[in-house]
């Protein structure tokens, strides 16, 4: 079955840095569309980046220029790095696989950034 585990949330000052990790089973990584999403304490899941099987990138406004997706094919992960990060990036982030017929979400890592 699709498994999808996040690690490398925690807290992290105003201008931080961190990088997420997403290790995926169950599919085949490499030919699937992946992506993170983010929950603010409070709010709705907002779109943060996607990540095709080509390697092409997408990005939401608030976070261009300072986060970078990536992925690992052989190892069958996806990363997030942060730089620069600001109170308002605080949330639990998850990681996505968009694989056609159904989406599939892991359990999150929360970020937490101090002012």
């Amino acid at each position: 079955q699709v498994q999808l585990v996040e690690s490398g949330g925690g807290l992290v000052q105003f201008g931080g840095s961190l990088r997420l990790s997403c290790a995926a089973s169950g599919f085949v990584f490499s030919g699937r569309a992946m992506g993170w999403v983010r929950q603010p304490p409070g709010k709705a899941l907002e779109g943060v980046s996607t990540i095709n099987a080509d390697n092409t990138t997408n990005y939401r406004d608030s976070v261009k220029g300072r986060f970078t997706i990536s992925r690992d094919n052989a190892k069958n992960e996806l990363y997030l790095h942060m730089t620069n990060l600001k109170p308002e990036d605080t949330g639990v982030y998850y990681c996505k696989a968009f694989l056609g017929t159904k989406d599939y979400r892991g359990k999150g890592t929360l970020v937490t950034v101090s002012s």
